[in-house]
């Protein structure tokens, strides 16, 4: 059994988003991978949820699950995402949302399926679903077609010529502006977290500008330890989490096959999340059997 000097990975996302293991191959993978604890955070999606932790007591997994989900928020001509931990997947105003998040990403994809089969691309929908009708469809799904079907090489082709905001294959997304996300992320009893904050590729005013406001709005929290993040990203943004009182967090962002040079806990080879910043997350979330479980696993091997 793992203690509390392991690792956790609190960033990973299964077929009912777009990665390429279902919820139960998750746990088996954590399993593999000696972790402590891993969350599920599928975007803007719980559908995996009940199955991940039913498979963690089935099982008898030796690994704590954490219920999350990756919200899809407004930023500017874009988006940022917000990874929500322990979040009560089961709250009917989180349901609302998730449900209206996952209508909205259905209507956008549907409207870039008709795009390409009018330029004689036929692609289907269903297609896309791989046998998956639960699944919540991205622009991830989209390369994979794309590449399946000879149109393109490889996934950074798919996204130059057909996928990108600038191809005019793109629909954009109708989003909920940050404060709505982190809002119902802390109804449902969670602890929000700005997901990979250097991703955005932003300016150091601008990032810090973007963190005061998520703070104001009760961001509790950020990923320092990122599959992508260099020793000297990690360092920058555990100062900018000491400097606005944030928790930090981490993960791998493990997709499968979809991202092959990212594995589980340990993302690109180096990635190592404590399981002290799973602990901290825990303590400042609504009391659920999940929290309870990590709390207790930490005092029983402290």
């Amino acid at each position: 059994m793992n203690n509390t000097n392991g690792t956790v990975d609190l960033h990973t996302h299964s077929t009912f988003s777009d990665g390429t293991f279902s919820p139960e191959e998750l746990v088996k993978k954590a399993v593999e991978k000696g972790l402590t604890a891993f969350a599920l955070t599928d975007h803007d999606a719980v559908g995996g949820i009940e199955s991940a932790a039913a498979a963690v007591k089935e099982q008898n997994a030796p690994v704590s699950f954490v219920p999350g989900t990756e919200l899809s928020v407004g930023y500017k001509d874009g988006d940022i995402h917000m990874v929500g931990l322990f979040i009560d997947y089961k709250n009917p105003a989180f349901t609302k949302i998730s449900n209206l998040l996952v209508e909205r990403r259905i209507e956008r994809n549907k409207e870039m399926v008709a795009k390409f089969q009018a330029a004689s691309i036929n692609m289907t929908y269903e297609e896309l679903q791989e046998g998956n009708p639960d699944t919540v469809i991205t622009r991830a799904h989209f390369a994979r077609w794309l590449i399946n079907h000879g149109v393109v090489k490889n996934t950074a082709e798919a996204f130059d010529k057909y996928l990108d905001i600038h191809c005019p294959y793109y629909v954009p997304r109708k989003y909920i502006t940050p404060e709505e996300g982190i809002e119902i992320i802390l109804e449902s009893g969670g602890v929000p977290i700005l997901a990979h904050p250097l991703h955005y590729k932003l300016e150091e005013k601008e990032l810090e500008a973007l963190i005061k406001r998520l703070k104001a709005a009760g961001l509790k929290g950020m990923e320092a330890k990122y599959s992508n993040h260099t020793a000297q990203d990690e360092a920058y943004v555990r100062k900018l989490c000491n400097k606005y009182e944030l928790l930090p967090s981490g993960g791998s962002d493990f997709h499968g096959t979809n991202k092959p040079a990212i594995d589980m806990g340990t993302g690109r080879g180096t990635l190592s999340v404590p399981f002290e910043y799973l602990i901290n997350i825990a303590k400042a979330a609504k009391p659920s059997e999940f929290t309870k479980k990590v709390l207790d696993f930490a005092e029983k091997h402290s």
